[in-house]
């Protein structure tokens, strides 16, 4: 062992070169060990429900809808999540909600996810209906037909369209799969009208109240309990509906399927209660040892310029420093007075 030692010293460049060597090589083939450590993913829903482009929302100090401000904060959600974190998008309408793709890790896939969110629009909307506690059901049912688990994040005004009544109500008593969810809720508490658009995203008019309201002799198995909206036009401001946030009644839902609802005022708040929710699960996972082995490389590289002796190389620098700065300026002191004196 000492003789090791002794020649490890001798030769001490050249062995720290060869193992930074070593470690380089080892840090290519990218090794790899096992690790049990937390896995999240989430499924973010967006609502493209013609609700959300009721323009009540305030973004960098201009009003803009309310799909808009959805979009830039479901931007800066994924923009902020760490690399490993799995993302899916789903649109919301109607009573359903679909999955556009499977959970994919959000550093490896940034500019599609941000690509994704980036093209939502209400035109991708298969039903002008809107119905929440419905789509609880299908949401459900999305997650469990995933490849892994994931945790929802739901992006949505809570609007109920048309209004609910005692037939049409939704019962979420046995309603399973919820714990943990997030409902953000987007959206002002005084609310705007909600414009009525053309296919080409041109404002026709304003949806007015008896659109809200159940259709006149529906029965109760119509359209899957769901209803159908007047397609009218509201004829004047004061026949227009004003749709507003509707955080009373998703908070009532939170309750029942045992999720959490958060309004939707900053992008901070999303990340910290998605901070909060539990890991989607907990899985062995390969760890990177490439970093590691990259480290040890550059630890041995600084040690060969390293001083054998790096105390008394430091106080022989601190000597050469103080002689330096004494003949600086001593000696030139000494001179001006050598000076002075013969003057």
């Amino acid at each position: 062992m000492n003789t090791w030692l002794r020649r490890f010293i001798k030769h001490r460049d050249s062995a720290l070169l060869g193992l930074a060597l070593l470690f380089l090589l080892g840090a290519i083939l990218r090794p790899t060990i096992p690790f049990k450590h937390n896995i999240y993913s989430y499924l973010l829903v967006a609502d493209i429900s013609q609700s959300m482009n009721a323009s009540d929302m305030k973004l960098h100090g201009k009003t803009v809808s309310r799909l808009t401000y959805m979009q830039n904060m479901m931007h800066e959600v994924v923009a902020s999540l760490p690399c490993g974190t799995k993302v899916s998008i789903g649109l919301f309408a109607g009573n359903s909600v679909a999955a556009l793709y499977s959970p994919i890790e959000v550093c490896r896939n940034f500019a599609a996810i941000q690509d994704t969110i980036a093209h939502l629009d209400w035109r991708m909307a298969w039903s002008g209906n809107s119905r929440l506690r419905e789509s609880l059901y299908v949401t459900a049912k999305v997650v469990r037909s995933m490849s892994e688990p994931a945790q929802v994040v739901y992006f949505t005004d809570g609007e109920e369209a048309p209004k609910l009544h005692a037939f049409n109500t939704k019962n979420l008593d046995e309603f399973q799969g919820g714990n943990d969810w997030i409902l953000v809720g987007i959206g002002s508490e005084e609310g705007a009208a909600i414009p009525k658009l053309s296919e080409d995203n041109q404002v026709i008019g304003y949806w007015s109240n008896e659109s809200f309201a159940m259709q006149p002799g529906i029965a109760q198995i119509s359209e899957s309990t769901l209803g159908v909206r007047d397609d009218n036009v509201a004829t004047g401001e004061h026949d227009r509906y004003i749709s507003k946030r509707a955080s009373e009644y998703m908070e009532s839902i939170v309750k029942e399927i045992d999720a959490k609802y958060i309004k939707g005022d900053s992008s901070y708040q999303v990340l910290q209660a998605m901070k909060a929710q539990k890991p989607a699960r907990r899985d062995i996972a390969p760890l990177a040892l490439d970093w590691i082995l990259a480290t040890l490389a550059g630890l041995c590289i600084l040690g060969t310029y390293a001083s054998r002796h790096p105390l008394r190389q430091i106080m022989q620098n601190l000597k050469l420093y103080r002689n330096e700065i004494k003949s600086r300026f001593f000696v030139k002191s000494d001179a001006v007075a050598h000076d002075n004196h013969f003057q």
